[in-house]
């Protein structure tokens, strides 16, 4: 039998000539009989499997198999469809039979393998195929740890992960944490206790990557992101998937109505051309102001309200005397490229979860999909874009927390600009 499909069986005789029959018809066939009842271990390659370990670990893994493979086959591991060797042919000897032969082959050949040995890799090889013939200690990943007791280990390690919803605290408090699990878990003095540095060294390579004692908010955030690997939204066309989201922005500006304070900017990016289509600056992010991206995004700037206007830097309260000749440049703006979304990606934020920005979806034709509970890896594309402006473009202006601390402080005349003003300025620079 040389392979099986379905209900069809090739057969190939000794002459190498194939033949198809129906598998009900040869199971029905009184001369039908199994000649390998045991489960035979075909080669297995082992380029993916073995890749990434030592050369000689590989080698001596690939020699194994190849005696294995003859020992519970009768055939060379080179030619499965070779002659089958007399001494090795399970129809006529045993397994018991098999393996004396084998060790007595590899004595011969200047290589002395016990019994017990042989038996251990044969048992290793059927059960986790050719993997199995590698020391174990190369396949185990090193955590760092060493030799430390397993004991202080796992309660540091419970204590590290205990630690992520808290605020952040000295190691030492950390150790005497561990100190005090040991006891109960165990007894005083049960479980010797690891001296200073090696508490530390252990600390290191528990909390890796885990920001233990570092920022509490960036500690929190690593504790969301999915045990199992990324995926990846592939969009083959623009707007059949857009993220949208806000976040704030740690710049101050006086509003319409005098206040100084800060702003939140909102974004929808589509992933397939990774274009920002539209943005908006606002104090506080509504369900109405997500609603009114979506129109943004969908609406070419010459048919907005006002377009012409609010193009114009001499109308603007910037200092348009320096700025006169981006009036020629800024005329370019209508080629903003009109995006209309097919589906929406947004995280559970009031503005996005509410009624109206649900609302706003149906009545445009537009998919709502939100993202799953704490996971910003959902939308990745807006959480980047809009980080990079909330840092990189921030740092540039005059308006920046960093460089007036005071909320009194007077504010630069150049970022005296009202909300709707910044809005559309947000909107052409982003884009």
């Amino acid at each position: 039998m040389a392979a099986l499909e379905g209900t069809a069986v090739r057969l190939v005789d000794e002459a190498q000539s194939a033949s198809v029959v129906m598998l009900a018809h040869l199971l029905a066939d009184e001369d039908f009989e199994v000649l390998t009842p045991g489960p035979v271990r075909t080669v297995v390659p082992a380029a993916g499997v073995l890749e990434g370990l030592p050369a000689k670990a590989v080698e001596r893994a690939e020699w194994w198999q190849r005696h294995l493979v003859e020992m519970l086959t009768g055939c060379p591991a080179e030619d499965p469809h070779g002659p089958m060797r007399g001494e090795y042919d399970p129809a006529t000897r045993s397994l018991r039979q098999r393996e004396l032969a084998k060790v007595t082959e590899l004595e011969a050949a200047g290589t002395t393998v016990s019994l017990t040995v042989l038996q251990d890799m044969r048992a290793r090889f059927e059960r986790e195929g050719v993997l199995g013939l590698v020391d174990p200690r190369l396949r185990s990943v090193p955590d760092g740890t060493g030799r430390a007791d397993r004991r202080v280990v796992a309660a540091l390690r419970k204590v590290v992960e205990e630690q992520t919803a808290r605020s952040t605290v000295p190691a030492q408090v950390l150790r005497r944490r561990m100190e005090r699990r040991l006891e109960g878990e165990h007894g005083a003095g049960v479980v010797p206790l690891p001296s200073r540095a090696t508490f530390y060294r252990l600390l290191k390579a528990v909390s890796s990557g885990r920001h233990t004692l570092g920022s509490a908010r960036t500690r929190r955030s690593l504790a969301k992101q999915p045990d199992g690997m990324f995926g990846q939204l592939t969009a083959s066309r623009p707007g059949e998937a857009m993220e949208i989201d806000s976040t704030p922005l740690d710049v101050l500006v006086v509003h319409d109505d005098g206040t100084v304070d800060t702003v939140e900017l909102t974004g929808i990016v589509d992933i397939a051309t990774r274009t920002l289509s539209a943005a908006v600056l606002r104090p506080s992010t509504k369900a109405v102001d997500a609603a009114l991206l979506l129109a943004r995004a969908m609406t070419p700037e010459p048919m907005r309200p006002g377009w012409s206007d609010a193009l114009r830097m001499s109308r603007s309260v910037l200092p348009h005397a320096s700025l006169t000749a981006l009036d020629e440049r800024l005329a370019q703006a209508a080629a903003i490229p009109v995006i209309t979304p097919e589906m929406i990606v947004c995280d559970r934020g009031k503005a996005y979860i509410s009624n109206t920005f649900r609302s706003a979806c149906q009545s445009l034709g537009i998919s709502f999909q939100p993202a799953h509970p704490e996971t910003p890896t959902d939308k990745p594309h807006i959480e980047t874009t809009l980080g990079s402006v909330a840092t990189m473009f921030v740092s540039h202006l005059a308006g920046i927390r960093a460089a007036a601390p005071n909320t009194a402080a007077p504010i630069p005349q150049h970022r005296r600009s009202g909300r709707s003003t910044s809005s559309r300025n947000c909107s052409r620079n982003g884009s």
